[in-house]
């Protein structure tokens, strides 16, 4: 049954093909891609449940993330997704590799991939511009070479970050991105890797669930500098999406945003208006994972009733 409404899927983690970003790298990166250099990896953290769906196998023995046409058969198709934006997964942590060349060219190459075999497989498809922010000059190249593509509708770049993403060495992203009216969106998930600092301000957790639980404070740090900084005031048409990162940690980190703003606004006379007001015109979060709380009514299909 047709919807009244659009559904819009903000967060689909497709895997592009090593192989064709290898075809697409020159040389020598071709080469040091081969070798099996892809970054700076990961902690090391064991999901127990994975990161990826293990039942995703296609008839074939592919996996759905990974096949162009498969994904919009199964999934779009199937659950009646009218644009699905696709955040393609394993190149986010190059913007933490102490390489900023090899890394804005790898970031080059899935764009292309990305641009060739996936945006042209369905007319549903919608994709980020993955860019490496250790080198924000030629992030912004990449952003001014592929904006002018219809499919292309956002720029994005690891939450993890070796210094909070208001300060002005971003700027020359945010300057192109806001030419070309593109929101910025950042994904967890490289927190603590490569030339990020470590993943909290206490340092390393020792498991997944320490660690992913904690993801949220990235991201309250990110958010208190962008405003800060006056990252909205300089570039008033920008966006900024917190993917993947909850919500219910928004409102209270407001509240304490505006009453330090009473106090302390000397500090950065350009906020002329309270930091939740700005915040509510330039940010948006995605819902997934969202974190409910216990239902006050007691679910009768459970039994013993569980509160869900």
């Amino acid at each position: 049954m047709a919807l009244p409404y659009p559904v819009v899927d903000t967060d689909i983690h497709n895997v592009v093909s090593a192989r064709r970003i290898q075809e697409c790298l020159a040389e020598p990166w071709r080469s040091r891609y081969a070798a099996g250099s892809r970054g700076p990896g990961h902690l090391g953290y064991w999901n127990p449940n994975g990161v990826m769906r293990s039942d995703t196998t296609l008839p074939d023995g592919s996996k759905l993330e990974g096949s162009p046409d498969g994904l919009a058969t199964e999934f779009l198709g199937r659950y009646g997704i009218d644009i699905g934006i696709l955040n393609p997964a394993g190149t986010l942590h190059m913007g933490l590799s102490p390489d900023p060349d090899y890394a804005a060219a790898v970031c080059h190459a899935e764009n292309r991939v990305v641009a060739d075999d996936w945006l042209t497989a369905d007319p549903r498809y919608r994709a980020s511009i993955t860019i490496a922010p250790n080198d924000p000059h030629q992030a912004a190249d990449e952003i001014h070479r592929w904006a002018g593509h219809p499919g292309f509708v956002q720029v994005l770049m690891c939450s993890g970050a070796r210094m909070p993403y208001g300060q002005r060495y971003y700027h020359p992203i945010y300057e192109a991105a806001a030419a070309h009216g593109l929101p910025v969106a950042i994904h967890p998930g490289t927190e603590g890797i490569g030339i990020a600092y470590p993943s909290t301000p206490a340092g390393y957790p020792s498991t997944y669930f320490e660690w992913h639980t904690g993801l949220v404070m990235n991201y309250i740090a990110h958010l208190v500098s962008l405003v800060c900084e006056g990252v909205f005031i300089r570039f008033p048409a920008l966006r900024f999406v917190f993917i993947e990162g909850g919500v219910s940690w928004l409102p209270p980190v407001l509240w304490r945003f505006d009453k330090n703003w009473k106090a302390l606004r000397q500090s950065t006379p350009w906020l002329e208006r309270p930091p939740s007001e700005i915040a509510a015109d330039h940010v948006r979060l995605t819902t997934q994972p969202i974190e409910e709380p216990p239902s006050s009514t007691r679910c009768s299909a459970c039994s013993p009733p569980r509160g869900c």
